[in-house]
């Protein structure tokens, strides 16, 4: 068998699963939309659950087993120890976003996202009465600090350049670290410059951290590492949320931790005790050998996710040379730009209903993820190299069949 995780499960196999990918369209679609890895579960994780099985530890959750599991990853794979005493563990990343937005807004407040990005970025703050306020990331992808201070000026009240918010209103900017779908790695002078100006709003920080592990820093020479907000200078009153869930294919076993820093170590203590009665005991005991015993593992996949975004260029080229591929960093997700290539009289809001109709391929629509995902599509990359070139080569022929 392949040291790859990705080339361990035939496309037989996979569709015997039962999950969201495998079960929203027909048979005949190929799947590679959302976030599902096309791999099987790391060994220490599937031991730790079975062990826990056997012995029937599936009680309820309690203290910080996951923060101290995540220390040591951390700290040998980013150089950044969290604080675990202040830590929360939660159930998911987006319910721990949603309860650090209890505390730090309320309803009416804004919450500032940079899309386009990840979808649930509107909604969970939405459904608790939040206004969610777009400050679009720039032509090239990345975060724009003037976008950004437009944005914070508009929902504070104060005036651009202030010194302070200007109406007492509270507003939290909800940042993608890295960034879902475009696979940025925010730099370290990014995110100071984000934290200052921030600050200078009096605009909370909070960060989703879910694709931290996902960075090809290690398998690829000059690929730059993720930085944990907390990290970086300014970051005391900040707030992230880490998981194992997505570099680990654990999305069935979800759990969360909440870290904050020095100075929002008191939010962190606001969240309800409630909040944590939902955390499934058994999920923390997976992503926890995830961290502690899964790195070898996750190098592996690493490096087969690498390899994948190369075959990715190299096909797109073959097959549909019109699909621009944005560079990435991080995350095993492709974000690809189709509006060039629509055949006239298909609007770029219906790509990805285009290309299910016509090539029984079903890719994330771009328009979920708000201002300027229009006409791009989003792929998974975690899936073998069999299932990917599939993939493409439906991809081309949808571009080109008549309309």
């Amino acid at each position: 068998m392949t040291d790859n995780p990705l080339e361990q499960l035939t496309l037989d196999d996979l569709r015997r699963r039962t999950s969201v990918k495998w079960r929203a369209y027909p048979p005949d679609v190929l799947p590679l939309f959302v976030a599902e890895m096309d791999t099987p579960v790391a060994p220490p994780v599937v031991d730790a659950v079975r062990a826990a099985l056997a012995l029937g530890d599936t009680g309820y959750d309690v203290g910080t087993a996951y923060a101290e599991a995540l220390g040591p990853f951390a700290r040998e794979r980013w150089g950044w120890a969290p604080d675990v005493a202040s830590s929360r563990t939660m159930p998911d990343v987006m319910v721990a976003i949603v309860e650090v937005l209890r505390v730090l807004t309320a309803p009416g407040d804004a919450v500032v996202v940079t899309p386009p990005v990840y979808p649930p970025f509107y909604g969970f703050p939405g459904n608790e009465g939040r206004q969610v306020v777009e400050a679009p990331l720039g032509a090239d992808l990345r975060l724009d600090l003037g976008t950004l201070e437009a944005a914070f000026a508009r929902v504070t009240g104060a005036a651009a350049h202030g010194t302070g918010p200007g109406s007492g209103r509270r507003a939290v900017l909800l940042l993608c670290n890295p960034h879902n779908p475009t696979g940025t790695v925010h730099t370290r002078a990014e995110l100071e410059a984000v934290l200052a100006l921030a600050d200078r709003y009096g605009v909370r920080v909070v960060a989703d951290e879910i694709h931290a592990p996902f960075t090809f820093e290690r398998v690829a020479a000059g690929a730059p590492a993720f930085v944990p907000l907390l990290s970086v200078a300014g970051s005391e009153r900040a707030i992230v949320v880490q998981s194992a869930s997505k570099a680990f294919h654990l999305a069935g076993l979800r759990a969360a931790v909440a870290l904050g820093g020095p100075d929002a170590a008191d939010d962190l203590r606001r969240i309800p005790e409630e909040a944590g009665h939902a955390v499934n005991h058994l999920a923390v005991l997976a992503h926890a050998a995830a961290y502690r015993d899964g790195g070898p593992w996750l190098d592996a996949l690493l490096t087969g996710v690498h390899a994948n975004r190369g075959l990715l260029a190299r096909l797109l080229a073959e097959h549909a040379p019109a699909v621009r591929l944005q560079p990435a960093d991080a995350t095993y997700l492709a974000w690809l730009d189709l509006r060039a290539t629509l055949p006239g009289g298909v609007p770029a809001a219906d790509a990805a209903a285009f290309v299910l109709e016509r090539g029984r391929l079903a890719l994330e629509d771009g328009v979920r993820f708000g201002a300027g995902g229009a006409g791009w599509l989003r792929l998974n990359l975690a899936t073998s190299t069999a299932v990917l070139t599939e993939a493409v080569e439906r991809l081309g022929r949808a571009l080109v069949a008549p309309v």
